[in-house]
């Protein structure tokens, strides 16, 4: 019994220490036949592809949701989407009927005090000429220059109730402040809008780009000047071109929510900006795909 237990335990030792030595032998032949991926990056020299979700925006300034600074009613509102304005045409325009009276009735006060200021310029210069010649008192022209005065500081009173509400009635006509292209009309002639209420719309189409939500992960990955391909649903496969334009020194929230739902949704990003190489077809706010670098 001893010398068959003997036996049986040297066998199993050897088998044991064969099998080590295949595993061994099959782990070496894979770690020289396929190194690790960075390994594999630095030796070819290509860099690593980002993708990324984003949107078409314009750049600051180039869009602009166009208000009244008061409250009224819209009586005309010429613009239809897809027009094109230059900056100063005329967007909208409230009601205005009232205080276009108030400004006559001003006008009308400047008017009458014009005519009191000749008049009394007329008295205190004779009131001067006949206490010159010592036919009348001092009185008299020291009536005849406060008249006068009285009457100027009334018209400076009328002139200046008349510019207020001329400046009232200027607010109430609303004027596209950049050229570009009526996106969206927000309201209809015949309604009433209160204070910044939005009007339309404007935006420079000519002046769009790319901003893309790139995980924060992937920030050591970004370069300026790094190539960029477009893409986007519904245009059967086309790419645009594009490159890194911008890269944001701080990570912000996710806009977007990911097409993808193994994607978790929030994570931090950096909202990176891609500058187009060509024009596209792609539309305000559409939703796009970018691989960056590769």
């Amino acid at each position: 019994m001893s010398h068959r237990w003997v036996s049986r335990t040297v066998l199993a030792v050897a088998a044991l220490a064969v099998v080590a030595l295949l595993v061994s032998q099959s782990q070496g032949r894979a770690s020289s036949a396929a190194p690790l991926p960075s390994a594999a990056g630095a030796e070819s020299g290509r860099a690593v592809r980002v993708v990324a979700e984003g949107r078409l925006t314009t750049y600051p300034g180039a869009e602009v949701l166009v208000g009244s600074e008061v409250a009224g009613t819209i009586v005309s509102l010429p613009l239809v989407e897809k027009q094109s304005v230059k900056r100063g045409q005329l967007v909208a325009e409230l009601l205005a009927d009232d205080l276009r009276a108030e400004r006559a009735e001003a006008a009308a006060r400047v008017a009458e005090a014009d005519a009191e200021i000749r008049l009394y310029e007329i008295e205190l210069e004779r009131a001067q000429s006949l206490l010159a010649q010592k036919v009348d008192t001092a009185s008299r022209r020291d009536k005849a220059l406060r008249d006068l005065e009285v009457a100027r500081a009334r018209r400076a009173t009328a002139a200046a109730t008349e510019k207020r509400i001329e400046a009232q009635i200027a607010k109430r006509r609303i004027v596209a402040p950049i050229d570009g292209v009526v996106v969206v009309r927000h309201v209809d002639a015949g309604e009433a809008i209160e204070a910044r209420e939005g009007i339309v719309t404007i935006a420079d189409l000519s002046k769009v780009r790319i901003e893309a939500e790139v995980d924060e992960f992937d920030a050591g990955r970004l370069v300026i000047g790094s190539p960029v391909a477009i893409l986007a649903e519904g245009y059967d496969g086309t790419r645009w071109s594009g490159t890194v334009e911008e890269i944001p020194d701080a990570v912000s929230g996710r806009k977007l929510k990911p097409q993808d739902p193994g994607k978790p949704s929030d994570t931090r990003i950096l909202l990176v900006k891609i500058r187009l190489s060509e024009p596209t077809p792609l539309k305000l706010g559409q939703r796009v795909e970018v691989e960056i670098g590769g």
